[in-house]
C-alpha cells in the first residue's frame, strides 16, 4: 500500500482506528444536569465535557443519601448533600447509570 494512493475515505477510516473510541459517540448531553450513580457514590452536576474515559462536571454535589430513589428523581428531594467547590472528574468506568436531573442543582450542604 502506497500512502500517496489512499482515498479520503481510507484516511478517515485510519484516523478513526487510531483515535480508539470516538468521543463524539456517546449518549451524554453536554450542558445538561445529571444525577450519576457510580459504584461507590452518587453525584449531581452539570456536564461540561465527555472524554473517552471521563466526564467533567461543574456545580457538583456528592449525594451522601438520596433517600427514596424515585422521590429523588421525580421531586428533587435529597436527604444529604455535600457540594464541591470546583469541577469534578468522574471515571466513566465507575458509572453504573446516569439520568438527566430535571431540578435545580443542589448547592447547599444538607
Amino acid at each position: 500500500m502506497n500512502i500517496d494512493d489512499l482515498t479520503v475515505k481510507e484516511v478517515k477510516h485510519i484516523q478513526t482506528l487510531l483515535k480508539g473510541s470516538n468521543e463524539a459517540s456517546h449518549p451524554y448531553q453536554v450542558g445538561k444536569n445529571y444525577f450519576i450513580r457510580t459504584v461507590t457514590h452518587h453525584y449531581t452536576g452539570k456536564l461540561v465535557k465527555v472524554t473517552a474515559k471521563e466526564l467533567l462536571l461543574e456545580d457538583v454535589a456528592w449525594i451522601a443519601d438520596d433517600g427514596r430513589f424515585y422521590q429523588a428523581i421525580k421531586d428533587g428531594t435529597l436527604n444529604e448533600i455535600e457540594p464541591y467547590q470546583d469541577h469534578v472528574i468522574i471515571g466513566r468506568g465507575a458509572i453504573l447509570d446516569a439520568t438527566i436531573w430535571r431540578h435545580p442543582l443542589p448547592r447547599d450542604q444538607k
